[in-house]
């Protein structure tokens, strides 16, 4: 049996999507989730549903028993007193599970930067490694599925680059970086949970196929959309304001802060690109797929 937390979230659905497609009769899956109503009806009807929250004991104590293995992933809290909360924290009653319940193997999403030297001030980065030590301090199997910046969160401005032609971020315009598709994570992630042959504990980097400028992305998006997208580069006050506006805590509000200024000096750069951490959809591949419907919708 696979445990599968957050199966409504962006990648945990694509990920509890490919199981249903490619795990075996004797595979059985089964979900944690708030609002079981928000699976859909097809979903419902082939995986055993525990209801609740993954960071609560009894919770997870439910779902845990029978597991074999378990796709961990934090959902993001933007009303948390401390990055430690948000992620170790939330973690600590799914840790204690992990051995309580003979799990044998755990997959989780986390981030580059372990051993560089902003990895310690990294904000939310620097929250996600010191959660991967407290999984793998269970004595579990335990693979961190290590990623950059997703493609994926350039959906949140689908209206902006459809309405002005503009995205935003903080990354310099000429600097380049690799970005990762959420559907290279969840193949990843299906891959580990299936197969289950492996032990010990590893980061598994995923960097995607290419390092891009925003600048570069901005020519790419333009070509596939067929108009002119530019890149506006947004400073870290800024982006600290338009946090706090929407009412983030200052905590989570200074780790992204933390994990952006991080990123632009290198932290997602450090690992060496190989033919096996280079996962393949392009970015190119992933606007005329995701990008271009969103916008026009």
């Amino acid at each position: 049996m696979i445990v599968i937390t957050s199966p409504t979230g962006q990648i945990g659905s694509q990920l509890l999507a490919r199981l249903l497609e490619t795990s075996t009769r004797s595979e059985e899956l089964r979900v944690i989730v708030r609002d079981p109503a928000r699976l859909p009806d097809a979903v419902r009807s082939r995986v055993d549903i525990v209801t609740g929250s993954h960071g609560d004991p009894d919770v997870v104590d439910r779902a845990f028993t029978g597991a074999d293995a378990v796709f961990w992933l934090v959902p993001p809290d933007f009303q948390a007193p401390s990055l430690d909360a948000a992620y170790s924290g939330f973690t600590r009653a799914a840790a204690k599970a992990f051995t309580n319940r003979g799990i044998g193997h755990v997959v989780s999403v986390s981030a580059l930067g372990r051993g560089t030297p902003v990895a310690a001030r990294a904000g939310h980065i620097t929250a996600s490694l010191a959660m991967d030590d407290l999984i793998a301090s269970t004595g579990v199997a335990y693979r961190a599925l290590t990623n950059p910046t997703f493609m994926d969160n350039l959906l949140w401005q689908a209206a902006s680059i459809r309405d002005t032609g503009v995205f935003t971020g903080t990354t310099p315009p000429d600097y380049a970086a690799p970005t990762v598709a959420t559907r290279d994570i969840t193949a990843a992630a299906a891959h580990l949970l299936l197969d289950r042959s492996w032990t010990g504990t590893a980061e598994v980097p995923l960097l995607g196929p290419e390092d891009l400028t925003p600048n570069a992305m901005a020519h790419i998006m333009s070509e596939v959309l067929g108009r002119t997208i530019h890149y506006r580069h947004q400073s870290l006050d800024d982006l600290r304001a338009s946090l706090t506006a929407r009412g983030v805590t200052t905590a989570i509000a200074d780790g992204y802060i933390d994990m952006m200024n991080a990123k632009n000096h290198g932290l997602d750069n450090a690992v060496p690109r190989t033919p096996a951490n280079s996962t393949p959809t392009t970015f190119r591949r992933w606007c005329e797929q995701s990008l271009a419907p969103a916008v026009r919708a």
